[in-house]
């Protein structure tokens, strides 16, 4: 909690992103210097502004774009924020593209991104490899596959030439991940009852938990999860998870893979269960209020407030809002009491690295553009 409490203190900066205006405006070779959180990769600066859009504290960017020729640091996205919401500094830069974060603007959470990218690689997160006629059919493919987030594709003229034609669909988080999970006396925490779970609109089900059982071995990711509901909906969203198991005293979450068996033994305290792929089972989790539990991190901002339902029911009418924790009056530090933690991650399509590649196309799904 001592960490989480020393970034509390930054996080009236936050409440920024509710009073500043509306600033769609993109400032082409100007560069905002300084005040980096974090820097990630895009294709482009409209993806980078919507990266900023949903990272909980990014207020404004800067984008080096693909005609960037300093150094290698094309395609990089620096996600700022200052105490005053404004950047210290504004310098005319050839290849730098700035602007500011949406989260004013009443943002799409699943944001359309149309654009492909020639000549423009998405290293990692294959998860499957097909042959394809074209690009076109290739963001086909991925926009068919629910697990697909983002491809590249390897056109006719592409070396060496038995790659050619051939398609990589690649995954990332499309659902809310948790930064950390821990036990904390005071606190209260919980979801937005509009956070998105992967099976929405699809049949209701039962959904298959074996409780008080382990699924040893065959981890391929081991995540903070809020419950057993939250573990299956993460495993449900992966690209090539085929059981998990929840361990209650840590809140852990193991994904794992196995197609050949499926092992259960009998352990106190643990939750295992299947995927829901093809249908919706009981997303209750949603709604849980978790006593004594701390979401550590991924703030937006906070206000003070009298309960822990008010604290719920403000995350539920704020888009950007997905989960939440609240700060008991009887709390150890008064100082705190009474806060109303707003938190958020970014769920939107966002490749591990983008590089310059001759004879490749990469694009995103088109599903959010329905």
């Amino acid at each position: 909690m001592e960490a989480h409490w020393i970034l509390g203190v930054l996080l009236s900066v936050f409440s920024l992103s509710l009073s500043q205006a509306c600033r769609q405006q993109l400032l082409e070779d100007v560069d905002f210097p300084g005040s980096d959180i974090q820097f990630v990769f895009s294709p482009d600066v409209n993806h980078c502004q919507q990266l900023c859009t949903q990272h909980p504290a990014c207020l404004f960017f800067s984008f080096l774009r693909a005609e960037w020729t300093r150094d290698d640091r094309n395609f990089y996205c620096y996600l700022k924020t200052t105490s005053s919401g404004e950047p210290d500094v504004q310098n005319p830069v050839e290849g730098i593209t700035s602007g500011y974060s949406l989260k004013p603007c009443s943002p799409d959470s699943k944001p359309c991104l149309p654009q492909l990218y020639n000549g423009v690689d998405f290293p990692g997160a294959d998860y499957k490899a097909l042959f394809t006629e074209d690009a076109e059919e290739c963001r086909r493919a991925c926009t068919q596959d629910p697990a697909c987030q983002f491809f590249t594709f390897l056109n006719e003229d592409f070396t060496p030439d038995v790659y050619r034609y051939k398609c990589h669909l690649k995954f990332s988080w499309p659902v809310a991940t948790l930064p950390v999970v821990e036990r904390t006396a005071g606190l209260v925490s919980g979801f937005s009852n509009k956070v998105e779970t992967f099976q929405e609109g699809k049949p209701a089900c039962q959904g298959k938990l074996f409780p008080n059982t382990n699924i040893p071995g065959n981890d391929i990711l081991d995540l903070p999860a809020a419950s057993p509901g939250h573990c299956q909906n993460l495993c449900s969203a992966h690209s090539v998870c085929t059981a998990f198991s929840f361990v209650s005293d840590n809140f852990n979450c193991y994904l794992k893979v196995n197609d050949d068996a499926l092992i259960l033994t009998a352990k106190d305290r643990i939750t295992s269960g299947l995927p829901a792929r093809f249908c919706q089972p009981d997303n209750s989790w949603v709604n849980n209020a978790l006593e004594r539990v701390d979401f550590r991190g991924s703030d937006i901002r906070y206000e003070l407030m009298d309960d822990a339902v008010s604290c719920q029911r403000t995350c539920n009418v704020d888009p950007n809002c997905q989960f939440y924790t609240y700060v008991n009056k009887d709390f150890p530090d008064s100082n705190i009491r009474r806060r109303c933690h707003l938190k958020r991650s970014i769920t939107m399509p966002a490749p591990p690295r983008v590089t310059k590649l001759a004879n490749v196309v990469s694009g995103f799904q088109l599903r959010n553009c329905v």
